[in-house]
């Protein structure tokens, strides 16, 4: 391995590039206690990589967004977002991934009993997301967070 390979090497696990990761999950739309299927993808982009195991990272965000209005005494637009709930679940433990070798990871999280529902109001609303990641040396790489529905559960 020459130089300029060591230096890519570096700037993949640094900037999270080591590996491409996709994911797919189903069901689209899930109620808090259920199951999700995740299938996850971790392709090594040239160079072998070391990883602490695959996870599974749930994000809830609710956002306010309340427009100008004079008649009502807000004084300014008000744009705020803030997570509500982070949580990760370990799929796979620990695995080395050879140089452009990729496999596949398949399994089922549990998703917390008290989730809040996704909606959207007039003046708030509250989404989530899911994304696969592989922990990994510097920036995990992942497949970019995807939104997931989450239902009412009556």
């Amino acid at each position: 391995m020459g130089f300029l390979d060591k230096l890519k090497g570096a700037v993949n696990a640094v900037t999270g590039g080591s590996a491409k990761v996709t994911m797919d999950f189903q069901p689209a739309t899930a109620f808090p206690g259920d199951a999700v299927l995740a299938k996850i993808s971790v392709q090594s982009t040239g160079a072998e990589v070391k990883s602490k195991g695959v996870f599974v990272d749930l994000l809830g965000t609710e956002h306010v967004n309340i427009k100008h209005n004079a008649a009502t005494g807000v004084n300014q637009d008000v744009n705020v977002s803030k997570p509500s709930v982070e949580q990760s679940f370990q799929l796979a433990p620990d695995f080395v991934l050879a140089a452009n070798e990729t496999k596949l990871f398949e399994g089922t999280i549990t998703l917390p009993s008290n989730l809040q529902p996704s909606y959207q109001g007039p003046f708030a609303r509250h989404e989530w997301t899911i994304r696969g990641r592989v922990e990994a040396f510097g920036n995990d790489p992942d497949s970019g967070f995807k939104p997931i529905r989450i239902g009412l559960k009556s």
